[in-house]
C-alpha cells in the first residue's frame, strides 16, 4: 500500500509535519512546501493527497489567511488536529549556554518566549520562515554560537540538544490544524463536526435566524469567523464549526439555513478531535 503524501508548510520536524503525523500516523511521506499557498498548490496539482493547515492558535488567534485559501481553493476538511505547542531552546551537542550569542526562530515562536528573552537581554534574536529549518541549518552548518527554538521532534531529527524546556511564556499553548483534500469522494462515517461559511442575505436579521436554527436544532457553534467580501461594502463572509450528535438534526438545520444565506458551502463534515 503506498503511503500517504501529505503537504506541509515547512521542513520534516515542523510543527504542521508533527500534526500530520499525529493524525495520519508516522507512515507518511511528507511534501515540504515553503508557504500555506503552495500546500494548497502541491494539493491542487495532485503533488500530495492531503494538505495539513494551521487554522487557529490559542495565543495568537485565527490565521486569516488561510480562510481565504479555504475560500478560494474550494478542498473538503476530512479531520482535525490540535497541538499543544511546546518550546524549547536546541543546540549542538557539547555547547553550553554562555557559547550562545544568536537565536533563530520563527517570529510567533519568539513572540512567545517574551519572558525567557527579558531574563537573557544579551542574545541576539533572528527571525526565520520555520523553526525545524533553523534547527536544520544549526547542524547543517555546524553554528556553535547558535541556538534555536523548535520542538522535540526537531531536537531528534536534527540531533541537536535541548538546552533549556519549555520557555514558552504561556504553557497553554495549542494550534488546531486543518487535514484537506483534493479527492471529492471521501465521506466520514460518524460525522459529528462541520465547517460551513456563507454570506447572509439583506433581510433584517438574517444572521440572528441562521444562529437561531442551530440552536434550535441543538447544535453547538465552536467557532464563529467572519471575513470582509473582497470589493464589496458590508457584506462579510462567515465560516462556522457546527458540533452536532443527530445527523439528522443537522441536516435539517442545513435546509433551513439556506433560506438565509447566499453562496452557501459545507466545507467539510468530519469527526471531532480536540485530544492534544
Amino acid at each position: 500500500m503506498e503511503k500517504k503524501r501529505v503537504a506541509i508548510q515547512g521542513i520534516k520536524a515542523s510543527f504542521h509535519e508533527e500534526a500530520a503525523i499525529k493524525f495520519f500516523g508516522e507512515d507518511i511521506d511528507t511534501v515540504e512546501c515553503n508557504s500555506f499557498k503552495q500546500t494548497c498548490e502541491a494539493l491542487k496539482n495532485k503533488e500530495a493527497d492531503y494538505a495539513v493547515m494551521a487554522i487557529e492558535n490559542s495565543i495568537a488567534g485565527s490565521l486569516l489567511p488561510n480562510y481565504t485559501l479555504l475560500r478560494d481553493y474550494h478542498f473538503t476538511i476530512i479531520g482535525e488536529a490540535y497541538l499543544h505547542i511546546q518550546l524549547n531552546l536546541l543546540a549542538l551537542p557539547g555547547v553550553r549556554f554562555e557559547d550562545i550569542k544568536n537565536v533563530e526562530s520563527h517570529p510567533i515562536a519568539i513572540r512567545q518566549c517574551d519572558d525567557f528573552f527579558n531574563e537573557y537581554p544579551h542574545l541576539n534574536v533572528v527571525e526565520s520562515s520555520d523553526t525545524a529549518a533553523c534547527a536544520k541549518r544549526i547542524q547543517d552548518e555546524q553554528l556553535r554560537d547558535t541556538a534555536a527554538i523548535a520542538n522535540k521532534l526537531a531536537s531528534q531529527v536534527y540531533g541537536l540538544e535541548i538546552m533549556e524546556r519549555r520557555i514558552e511564556t504561556n504553557k497553554k499553548n495549542y494550534t488546531r490544524f486543518l487535514i484537506l483534500t483534493d479527492n471529492k469522494d471521501i465521506v466520514i462515517d460518524d460525522a459529528n463536526k462541520a465547517s460551513i461559511s456563507f454570506q447572509v442575505t439583506d433581510e433584517v436579521g438574517s444572521l440572528v435566524k441562521v444562529l437561531n436554527i442551530f440552536a434550535e436544532h441543538n447544535i453547538n457553534m465552536s467557532k464563529v469567523q467572519s471575513m470582509p467580501v473582497l470589493g464589496k461594502r458590508n457584506q462579510y463572509n462567515f465560516y462556522i464549526d457546527l458540533e452536532f450528535s443527530s445527523h439528522k438534526e443537522y441536516q435539517e438545520a442545513i435546509r433551513k439555513a439556506l433560506r438565509y444565506t447566499v453562496n452557501f458551502a459545507i466545507m467539510g463534515e468530519y469527526k471531532k478531535n480536540d485530544s492534544v
